[in-house]
């Protein structure tokens, strides 16, 4: 998947693809340990007898045997939230030129007010970061 999606391409994105089209811009050659910098990395699978199923996407390095998926170290860490759901924030608010409120957030992803003002300041504090600064910003311009 290309970098330049436009919001519609974005809100026809399920949350697997969302989440594989997340790993595409942050991995661009493969998975990378958010840890120690690794990049010998497996996905792990749940065994066939298992109780315990593993998740879509999570990743464990061969060096420091630390678990992570691609929200790890990023803005969209530790959220229940679906990432389909935040890259349309994300792409809501890099679009508006003047800014876009948690209610419109709220109407416009279905989320309820304070899960969209959750993102809203989460957003805005990630573009404030001068590590995450510039990724948003191309990000927003493609």
């Amino acid at each position: 998947m290309s970098m330049n999606k436009s919001f519609t391409d974005i809100a026809r994105l399920n949350p697997e693809q969302a989440r594989k089209h997340l790993e595409s811009l942050r991995w661009p050659k493969g998975p990378i340990c958010p840890h120690c910098g690794s990049i010998t990395i497996y996905t792990l699978k749940p065994k066939a007898d298992s109780k315990h199923p593993v998740r879509k996407g999570v990743y464990k390095c061969k060096d420091c045997r630390k678990q992570f998926t691609v929200t790890v170290g990023t803005l969209f860490e530790g959220s229940h939230v679906p990432l389909n759901k935040w890259l349309m924030a994300v792409s809501l608010m890099c679009s508006s030129k003047k800014g876009i409120s948690a209610h419109q957030l709220h109407r416009m992803l279905g989320v309820n007010y304070k899960t969209a003002w959750f993102m809203a300041h989460r957003i805005r504090f990630a573009m404030q970061q001068p590590a995450l600064k510039e990724k948003i910003q191309r990000y927003c311009r493609s």
